[in-house]
């Protein structure tokens, strides 16, 4: 047992998560967004959210960059850091879900081992993963936050695509290529898993 959490001990609750999706009218679940910078994992997830928004859903979307502002702000991008942030982003999602919401993260995540931990955290159907893939060509094109440039003249290090690693998702639930559709038929496609699969009505 974690010596910081041999004292401690799980509160029961009242109100369980199925009374809360219930209420929502509902299935909760993680849309894990994965995927190179400057693939489009924020612009799509905003654009998914923005579309359950208006068929009334409850939803919540953690991106990464402003996740790193604020509870993630102590982190940097080694391998260890990389890892930290997804354990930390995972229990974070855990509790969305557990409050009845589909709540999005958009993360490069780029271990396969940390999207699997993701997953194991949720029950069941819970966790959807959501490649976004877009090759790396396109990515250095669009480079929006100038990241490739500085990655490839050497002032940033253990960026992922360049001299850090990226294990492309084997087995994703949704597989989006944002090189062939644009963002609104990208989103349309997330949501229509949503749809197909019985998260939403």
């Amino acid at each position: 047992m974690n010596m910081k959490t041999e004292n401690t001990v799980w509160h029961p609750q009242q109100v369980s998560k199925s009374d809360r999706a219930r209420l929502k009218q509902q299935r909760p679940c993680l849309l894990w967004y994965t995927g190179l910078s400057g693939s489009g994992k924020s612009t799509v997830a905003n654009a998914v959210d923005d579309l359950l928004f208006e068929r009334k859903c409850h939803t919540y979307l953690l991106d990464g960059d402003n996740v790193r502002h604020g509870l993630n702000g102590d982190l940097g991008f080694s391998d260890d850091d990389r890892i930290e942030n997804i354990r930390r982003i995972s229990q974070v999602g855990k509790l969305f879900v557990d409050s009845g919401l589909i709540v999005s993260t958009a993360f490069i995540s780029p271990f396969q081992s940390d999207r699997d931990m993701a997953r194991n955290l949720l029950e069941q159907g819970e966790f959807v993963e959501v490649f976004i893939d877009t090759p790396i060509e396109i990515c250095e094109q669009r480079d929006p936050k100038g990241l490739y440039k500085k990655a490839r003249a050497g002032e940033i290090k253990d960026f992922t695509g360049i001299d850090s690693d990226y294990d492309v998702p084997a087995a994703p639930e949704i597989h989006v290529k944002t090189a062939e559709q644009d963002i609104l038929a990208c989103a349309t496609q997330v949501v229509n898993y949503l749809i197909d699969n019985g998260y939403i009505d």
